[in-house]
């Protein structure tokens, strides 16, 4: 086997950084022990990962183009003697990552992150679901360090770099395998990957450059909200470490039952009771509007409608009032008001008005009726029988 580290990776000797990395990840994933076993291939992986070591490299590329050995500088030892391969180059290699300087960390993490969002819940009533409501609101969160202003460090100190990683935020483990010296960058343990030490941290924020407070803030509830709407508002959240902008609050609606009115959407339901009289001979009843719920004194809003009951209204039978129910949530034009009647039929009468009834029943010819039974309504054996005549 040639020991030309170019022919090795079969590439030409003016290829550049990116084309050698290529060359290498490409012959790494086929010979790697983990997926070749087999002795040989596992000295050709050796073989490889020499060259690459050798032309990734500029100063030893260089050593080389000009005459020296291929395993100068490593004692004649190989690969497995010194080589001081990076295990990042190696998972490059089988998982594409890092590109040019891909043996480089990642280096410290910021002390200072977005917080996070916020939820609360909030019931209102229906009208105010439908209207529209301005809350003042109590929110427990984290705020801003007022000491520290966010940084973390007492007053009159301030963070200093970590001597044990200088600053990197992390610190490299070499551990020796049969690929050699394999090197790992983990987080620093001295100052937790931050890069710097908080010498004297902040009485007040133990150094986390915020604290918790109870504060009041306005909401605007929009109309037209429903149960599980999410009302958000940004930047009232959770401030983040190290004073990092906070996140956003929502507040979660909850809309409390009314006495009158169901909702179904945009449209609302209610149910009025009428006598048998009021029925047949039709009847006008006042009932109250949604608006009546959230109107002043002096309010020019109407509170209350008339209803119309027509001459022979039947029970069940429902009203559509086009435009009285609940404004569409950022939409023009508001829902409908659905009525459903409900004839009361009069459970104890005294003599008078027994004879009365008994009187119009002769008059209608119903002192006896029949009763009728629609088509809609047969029963069990009925639907039966018309299946197998079917």
């Amino acid at each position: 086997m040639s020991q030309d580290p170019y022919e090795l990776l079969g590439v030409a000797r003016d290829a550049d950084a990116d084309t050698i990395k290529k060359a290498y990840r490409k012959l790494a994933r086929q010979l790697h022990p983990d997926v070749n076993p087999d002795p040989e291939t596992q000295e050709r992986f050796k073989e490889v990962s020499q060259a690459y070591e050798v032309l990734s490299d500029p100063q030893k590329r260089a050593a080389y183009d000009r005459g020296g050995d291929m395993f100068g500088g490593m004692g004649g030892g190989g690969f497995g003697q010194g080589a001081g391969f990076s295990f990042t180059d190696i998972m490059d290699a089988f998982f594409g990552g890092g590109g040019q300087g891909g043996g480089q960390g990642r280096g410290p993490r910021p002390r200072m992150r977005r917080g996070q969002d916020a939820l609360i819940r909030l019931e209102i009533e229906l009208a105010e679901a439908a209207f529209g409501v301005t809350r003042e609101l109590k929110v427990d969160t984290a705020v801003l360090c007022e000491a520290c202003h966010g940084d973390g460090a007492a007053p009159g100190s301030k963070p200093v770099t970590c001597e044990t990683c200088h600053g990197q935020g992390e610190v490299a483990h070499v551990q020796r395998s049969f690929l050699g010296e394999i090197r790992t960058l983990r987080p620093c343990a001295a100052c937790r990957g931050f890069g710097t030490i908080i010498p004297e941290p902040c009485r007040e924020c133990a150094g986390d450059g915020r604290v918790r407070s109870r504060r009041s803030l306005t909401v605007k509830i929009p109309a037209g909200v429903d149960t599980g709407t999410r009302v958000q508002l940004s930047g009232q959240g959770e401030v983040g470490p190290g004073g990092g902008p906070a996140g956003d609050l929502f507040v979660e609606i909850q809309v409390a039952p009314h006495e009158t009115f169901t909702r179904h959407g945009n449209t609302l339901h209610c149910t009025v009771t009428v006598p048998m009289t009021a029925a047949a001979l039709g009847t006008v009843l006042q009932l109250p509007t949604l608006e009546a719920d959230v109107a002043g004194e002096e309010s020019e809003v109407e509170t209350e409608f008339d209803l119309e009951i027509k001459p022979g209204t039947q029970s069940g039978t429902d009203q559509v009032l086009r435009g009285r129910g609940v404004p569409g949530l950022r939409q023009a034009g508001r829902g409908d008001l659905v009525v459903t009647v409900v004839v009361e039929t009069p459970g104890k009468l005294d003599a008078r008005q027994e004879e009365l009834l008994r009187e119009l029943a002769a008059i209608r010819g119903e002192e006896s009726p029949t009763g009728t039974v629609s088509q809609g309504s047969k029963g069990v054996f009925g639907r039966l029988r018309d299946a197998f005549n079917h």
